[in-house]
């Protein structure tokens, strides 16, 4: 669910930037899985100014094209243009150097400094789609301002930005699902009021054009409401409420459509418009259809009915399946020019029904099948009927319909201060428990001191019970805020077996196996003399043995490097030169009066990848393959992206070293040969050496594989030109945080530095590929996410887009 910021702020004054308001919101209960930047312009014409055309004069090489300076603002610029309308003391939009344009149509591209023709052009005068803001093309965009040279262009093509959260609402907070929902939390956290759009414009107009309602099965619908609006103008809608939509990754339909769209986003109230011309004897029935009745819907689909939906219908037919999906016969179009509005509160079974046997999910059945607020829609009604007038013009033509013949009543729970305390797990005051409960909306009545009453309303679906109310004060008192005692400890309904270190260790002795690996199981007792001349290994920390057998068996190894080694070096002597090993085994090590025993996993690689052969030259073994096969490890292990860091520290030449959670659990590389002659190997090894036990602590189990998603992937690639310090890792963070999770995986497929590009810069080909499990995806949603990566890696690690 997406909530803006801009239209929080209209319900609650916030002081507080987007990050402190998610971190608030997920503190509370209301998950903030991430907060996108939206601009109505893309790129927000950052870099773009308003110029003045100061000489225009023909291109003396192009018949046409004109060579033009322009003052931006105490600079002159001399810009080549291509425009047949470009003239001189026009007032212009100018893209100077370094600015990355967005296109209406197309991908992105970056303004440089450049020789046309012979002559120079700093920077570029614009059209309206080469901005974004339109599709005109035709020429360039004169302005009429007197805005100073200068001026940035988003002030005056009155550019606005916000932030989106991105909310991953739970089941049993319906409540929440709209900017009213997220407001309310927000109040309560920060004790503070709440401020509802006033609804005292609305009047009825007059009473010409009144409809008859009637509910057959008020078990399924206990409200309905509605009311006509006659003579409106169907059209566009103002460019305040495109913006609002767009930023919920909705698009404009029409004004009477989006003010619905708008009602439903801003309150959780959903609304349906009627074409009033359309409904037979102006009747609206309320009624189940029967079984296999055929119904076209507004996406022209033929659904046969199952007889237990609920349809809105009139004299004649079905116009609507409720809470879900309109019909086609009564929708709103460009001729429509009156309408009736419907606001009601269906049962959340009947729709979880309906929605189910059409595999119809809608933004409108989201909210019905969880719950909506049985008192909202009258006042959803009348603020949608003050913006149509204002916005689509017409007048209200009847009264307002309102059938709620057994109002929704409260819910009253008895709630004990005894229990509150245990289950908390510490005393709260009184005082501060009723100052939460009271700004939740949840009223304190017949209070002793043993407990109350609380009055909850009814669009708090999940709060009907003692321990949904102290949830409530618990989740706005603050979980961080109840110490943990010495002898803390945790009721639960399920046991959670521990896992199996015995059964994780063969699957990946399995798997190992797989690729070709031979298991090995060396001796724990090594040689002094490695911890000695290593370089690597401390020689005061060596458990020694205190009646040794020999020399050569002294110690307890501190790393199963050595003891791996000397397998190799055993292997190569007897001409066995392409070898693949590990080893599940024990490192020990003395640790202040006492001894630490570690278990690790040793990864060995060392020799050609396979036998010579007529068919292919044979080729060594290399880094990557190494790391390939811890990459599969860890997978396996269903872990999560551990950090990575270059290194060259002893035994290696260089490495990766990997971290989880700030604790290094395993480095990856080449041994340096220092090490290898140490143990008479005399080719090169690539080594890994892992942290079992941290690994099994923090693996999940392992992995499970899910049924291969209906819907398709999708591939896109990129270009980028970036430092030659900066690693894959870098841009795979930067690219997992900007791509959300539709971003399923990223690959490498050229990399270049050359002569083409600057000697501090390295080429990166990339594809990337994005899938949504729910749904397939739009060109409109790849592009955004696209667009999305450009930009975060063009900002946070100032990579050139190649195009």
């Amino acid at each position: 669910m997406k909530i803006s910021i801009n239209r929080l702020k209209e319900f609650i004054q916030l002081n507080h930037t987007s990050e402190e308001i998610a971190d608030m919101l997920t503190q509370s209960g209301l998950e903030v899985e991430g907060i996108e930047p939206f601009e109505s312009v893309p790129g927000g014409l950052k870099g773009i100014v308003i110029g003045e055309v100061i000489t225009c004069e023909p291109h003396p090489n192009a018949d046409k094209l004109s060579l033009t300076t322009v003052d931006i603002g105490g600079e002159v610029l001399p810009i080549v243009c291509g425009a047949p309308n470009v003239a001189q003391g026009q007032k212009v939009v100018i893209a100077t150097v370094g600015t990355t344009l967005y296109p209406s149509k197309g991908e992105g591209f970056t303004i440089k400094k450049a020789k046309i023709r012979g002559e120079v052009s700093i920077g570029m005068i614009c059209a309206e789609d080469e901005l974004g803001i339109g599709e005109n093309h035709a020429g360039i965009i004169v302005l009429d301002t007197d805005l100073p040279n200068g001026t940035p262009a988003a002030e005056y093509f009155n550019i606005s930005s916000d932030d989106v959260l991105e909310i991953g609402l739970t089941p049993n907070r319906a409540d929440a699902a709209s900017h009213l929902g997220v407001a309310r939390d927000l109040k309560a956290i920060l004790k503070t009021d709440l401020t509802m759009p006033s609804v005292e414009a609305f009047a009825v107009d007059n009473n010409s054009r009144p409809f008859q309602v009637e509910v057959e099965v008020a078990s399924d619908c206990p409200r309905y409401a509605g009311l006509t609006v006659s003579n409106i103008k169907v059209g566009p809608s103002p460019d305040w409420l495109q913006k609002y939509l767009k930023c919920l990754d909705l698009e404009p339909i029409n004004n009477i459509v989006d003010i619905t769209n708008f009602i439903l986003h801003d309150l959780g109230q959903p609304l349906h418009a009627f074409d009033a011309d359309k409904v037979s004897g102006d009747s609206i029935i309320v009624k189940k259809l029967d079984k296999d009745t055929p119904f076209i819907t507004l996406d022209d689909k033929e659904r046969k009915l199952s007889g237990e939906e609920l349809m809105i219908c009139d004299e004649s037919s079905g116009l609507c399946i409720a809470g879900i999906f309109g019909g086609k016969g009564a929708g709103v179009s460009e001729s429509t020019t009156s309408i009736f509005l419907e606001s009601a509160y269906f049962s959340p079974d009947v729709i979880r029904k309906g929605s189910q046997h059409h595999g119809l999910k809608t933004d409108a059945s989201f909210r019905f099948e969880r719950g909506t607020d049985p008192n909202m829609p009258i006042y959803a009604l009348k603020r949608a009927a003050i913006l149509i007038k204002e916005i689509a013009g017409g007048e209200i033509t009847s009264e307002i319909i309102d059938i709620y013949p057994h109002p929704i009543a409260d819910f009253e729970v008895h709630v004990s201060y005894k229990n509150i305390h245990r289950l908390i797990g510490k005393e709260v005051d009184n005082e501060e428990i009723k100052s939460i409960l009271e700004h939740l909306e949840i009223k304190v009545v017949d209070e002793t001191e043993h407990g109350f009453k609380a009055i909850v309303k009814p669009y708090r679906v999940d709060v009907n019970r003692e321990a949904d109310i102290i949830e409530e004060i618990l989740r706005i008192y603050g979980f961080d805020r109840v110490e943990l005692t010495e002898h803390y400890k945790a009721d639960y309904l399920a046991e959670h077996p521990a896992k199996d270190g015995n059964k994780l260790q063969y699957r990946l002795s399995e798997l190992m196996a797989g690729f070709g690996f031979h298991e090995m199981i060396t001796n724990s007792l090594t040689k002094p003399i490695y911890g000695e001349k290593s370089g690597f290994l401390d020689p005061v920390d060596n458990v020694v043995i205190l009646n040794k057998l020999s020399e050569d068996l002294g110690v307890m190894r501190q790393s199963l490097l050595f003891s791996g080694l000397e397998v190799l070096s055993h292997n190569i002597n007897r001409r066995q030169k392409d070898l693949r090993f590990f080893e599940f085994g024990t490192v020990y090590k003395k640790s202040g009066e006492g001894y630490q025993e570690d278990k690790v996993l040793s990864i060995f690689l060392t020799g050609d990848k396979a036998a010579e052969s007529w068919l292919e030259p044979s080729k060594s073994m290399s880094f990557p393959d190494l790391f390939s096969v811890v990459e599969r490890v860890l997978e396996k292990l269903n872990l999560p992206d551990l950090e990575m860091e270059i290194t060259h520290e002893l035994p290696f030449d260089y490495a990766l070293q990997l971290s989880l959670g700030n604790k290094m659990v395993g480095k990856i590389g080449l041994v340096n040969d220092k090490i290898t002659r140490l143990a008479e190997v005399k080719q090169e090894v690539f080594y890994a050496e892992l942290n079992w036990d941290y690994l099994l602590k923090r693996s999940t189990g392992l992995k499970q594989y899910a049924e291969i998603s209906k819907f398709p992937e999708v591939r896109r690639d990129l270009s980028l030109v970036i430092d030659r310090e900066i690693t894959f890792d870098a841009i795979r963070k930067v690219a997992v945080k900007a791509g959300g999770k539709l971003l399923k995986r990223i690959g490498v497929f050229d990399v270049y530095q050359g002569d083409k590009i600057d000697k501090e810069k390295k080429a990166y080909a990339l594809s990337f590929y994005l899938q949504d499990l729910e749904n397939t995806l739009t060109d409109k949603v790849i592009d955004k996410t696209m667009g999305r990566l450009m930009q975060s890696f063009e900002n946070e690690i100032n990579a050139l887009i190649r195009k």
